[in-house]
């Protein structure tokens, strides 16, 4: 039986830096669940995570936030973007 877990994509610089264009985490607290995403993939994946957007279902979320990311959700990790 697989570990219910929340999935994260990962778009241009974030999966360049985490080495992945999917990854997941256990569910919990925004906060936590970044902060184990972080430590489980390479140390520059953190600084592109801590400017980029993060969306759940259409909903911006607070990176800094205590509320529950269930299950079963899935977090799009948005860096900025360049452009001209």
């Amino acid at each position: 039986m697989t570990s219910p877990t929340v999935t994260f994509r990962m778009y241009a610089a974030a999966r360049a830096a985490a080495g992945t264009s999917q990854a997941s985490a256990p569910p919990g607290p925004t906060v936590d669940v970044l902060s184990d995403l972080a430590a489980a993939l390479p140390p520059q994946f953190a600084d592109v995570l801590a400017l980029s957007s993060l969306m759940s279902d259409g909903t911006r979320l607070d990176p800094t936030s205590s509320a529950l990311l269930p299950a079963g959700a899935t977090v799009e990790v948005l860096p900025p973007f360049a452009g001209g």
